[in-house]
C-alpha cells in the first residue's frame, strides 16, 4: 500500500461537499442499525431539495429516519429490507417500499437487483497500517463498499474497531467526512413477569455447551436471565446485545466448547449501549463477518448444539410463524430468524425456538390463533418450526402431526382463549379435544 495518510488526507472534504455526489435518481444503500452515518444523513436530508428519486436502502434504521417524512417523498424513496419504527408508515401509506429476504442473501442483492451507486457507512479513524473497522456493522455494509460505484465514509472516533472480515483499507473508500458522535443506543427491554417466565421456559432447553443465537428484544434477554448455572455457552449470532457481556462476566460464555471458531464471538452487527460498544472494542476474541457468512444457514450449522430463539406476532394452529407483519401491515422483516431456524436444523444437536407472550395488545388478542389474520406474511413454514415457548409452557412441533401440533399449541395458549381454539380443533378434525 502506498502513503495511506496521503490517500485519507486527500479524500477527506466537509459533508456537504461530500453528499453533493449524490446524483437524483441513485440507489443510495446506508450502513445497517446503530452503524449508521447519522451525520451524514442529517446533512443530506438538509439538502433534500437538490434531489429527486433518490433510492434509500436500509435494513434496521435507528436513526431518525427523517428522509421517510411526507414532505421528502418527492426527494427520497425508502425501501425498506426489514421495516422499523421511522419505516413503517411510510411504507404503509405509498412512500416507501419494503423488499422482502433472507437476511444472509442481503449482499446477494448488490449483485442483482439493487445495485448499488452510493453507499454511506461509519468506519474507525485509519490505524497505523491504513486500516479502519466497520465496527458495529459487517453484515451487508461491507459488500455495500465492495460494490458502490461511490463509497462515502463517516469516520467516527467513538465507533468500536473491531475485528474478523470487518476491515476496509483507506483506498476502498472514495470520500472521508470526519464527525465524532456517540454510536446509537439500544436501550435494555422491559422485562416483566411474563417475560421472565418465557424465559425460565426457553432456558430449560438450553444445556452445557450450546451456542446460541439471539433475536432482538425483551425476550431474549429474559432468556439471558435464565442462563447463570449454565456452563461454557458459545456465541455465534446474528447480533448480540449487553446482557451477553453480563453472562461473560459471570463466565458462563466462554465460546471454550465451540468446534467451530473455538473460542470467539461471532456476529454480523451489534446493537446494546455503551457498555457492549466498550466490550468489544478493540476485543481479539469478538470477531465480525458479512452476514453471508455468518447466517448463513450451512455455516451456522457448523456450530454443533447451535440453539436459536426468535420471537415472533403469531403462531396458528398448523405452526405457521407470523413474525414480521400485524395483517397487510409490515412492522418489521425476516431477518435472520429462518436463516438461523435452518442452521439449527442443519447443526448435530441443534435446536430452534419460537418464543413470544401468549397474548397481545394488553392480553385483549390470542398469539396462538386458528388462522394467522388476513394479510399476515408467514415468515417461518410449519416444516421449519421446531419449539413454541410462551409463558404457559413448551410445544414442541418438528415431527408431529398437525392434530398433535394444534393439541401442543392450545395447551400453552392463554387460558381465556383455548375455549374457542378447542371448538375450532374439534371441527377442523372432527374429534374430541
Amino acid at each position: 500500500m502506498g502513503d495511506w495518510k496521503s490517500i485519507y488526507q486527500e479524500r477527506t472534504v466537509t459533508a456537504e461537499e461530500a453528499v453533493a455526489r449524490i446524483k437524483s435518481g441513485d440507489r443510495v444503500v446506508i450502513g445497517h442499525a446503530v452503524g449508521e452515518p447519522s451525520y451524514l444523513l442529517e446533512v443530506m436530508v438538509e439538502h433534500a431539495q437538490d434531489y429527486r428519486d433518490v433510492e434509500i436502502v436500509h435494513m434496521v434504521a435507528m436513526g431518525k429516519c427523517e428522509y421517510c417524512k411526507p414532505e421528502y417523498a418527492a426527494n427520497f424513496r425508502h425501501n425498506a429490507l426489514f421495516a422499523g419504527g421511522g419505516s413503517r408508515d411510510a411504507i404503509s401509506e405509498g412512500r416507501g417500499d419494503y423488499t422482502p429476504t433472507f437476511f444472509f442473501e442481503v449482499p446477494q442483492l448488490f449483485h442483482t437487483t439493487l445495485p448499488v451507486d452510493v453507499a454511506l457507512v461509519s468506519v474507525t479513524p485509519p490505524d497505523e497500517n491504513g486500516n479502519c473497522s466497520l465496527g458495529v456493522s459487517a453484515d451487508y455494509t461491507l459488500e455495500a463498499i465492495r460494490q458502490a460505484k461511490l463509497v462515502i465514509a463517516q469516520v467516527n472516533a467513538q465507533m468500536p474497531y473491531t475485528y474478523g472480515d470487518s476491515i476496509v483499507s483507506v483506498e476502498d473508500i472514495d470520500v472521508f467526512v470526519r464527525h465524532d458522535a456517540p454510536i446509537i443506543e439500544l436501550g435494555s427491554p422491559k422485562i416483566g413477569p411474563v417475560e421472565e417466565a418465557i424465559g425460565r421456559n426457553c432456558a430449560s432447553l438450553i444445556k452445557d455447551g450450546d451456542t446460541l443465537q439471539l433475536g432482538i428484544g425483551a425476550i431474549p434477554d429474559a432468556v439471558l436471565l435464565f442462563l447463570k448455572d449454565k456452563k461454557d455457552l458459545g456465541i455465534h449470532s446474528e447480533m448480540f446485545s449487553d446482557g451477553v457481556v453480563e453472562l461473560v462476566k459471570a463466565g458462563v460464555i466462554t465460546n471454550k466448547r465451540k468446534n467451530f471458531h473455538t473460542g470467539k464471538f461471532v456476529a454480523t452487527f451489534l446493537m446494546g449501549t455503551k457498555r457492549l460498544y466498550d466490550f468489544v472494542d478493540h476485543n481479539p476474541d469478538v470477531e465480525m463477518y458479512p452476514v453471508d457468512y455468518v447466517n448463513h444457514p450451512v455455516v451456522a450449522a457448523r456450530n454443533d448444539n447451535l440453539v436459536s430463539i426468535n420471537s415472533c406476532v403469531q403462531v396458528d394452529l398448523m405452526g405457521q410463524v407470523c413474525s414480521e407483519s400485524i395483517g397487510f401491515k409490515q412492522i418489521s422483516g425476516v431477518g435472520g430468524q429462518v436463516d438461523f431456524i435452518r442452521g439449527a436444523a442443519l447443526s448435530k444437536g441443534g435446536r430452534a425456538i419460537i418464543a413470544m407472550p401468549s397474548t397481545a395488545a394488553k392480553g385483549t388478542v390470542s398469539r396462538i390463533v386458528a388462522l394467522p389474520d388476513k394479510g399476515a406474511a408467514i415468515t417461518t413454514s410449519r416444516n421449519d418450526v421446531d419449539y413454541v415457548v410462551t409463558e404457559y409452557g413448551i410445544a414442541h412441533l418438528k415431527g408431529r402431526t398437525l392434530r398433535d401440533r394444534a393439541r401442543a399449541l392450545i395447551e400453552i395458549a392463554h387460558p381465556a382463549f383455548q375455549p374457542d381454539l378447542k371448538a375450532e380443533f374439534e371441527g377442523r378434525f372432527h374429534c374430541d379435544y
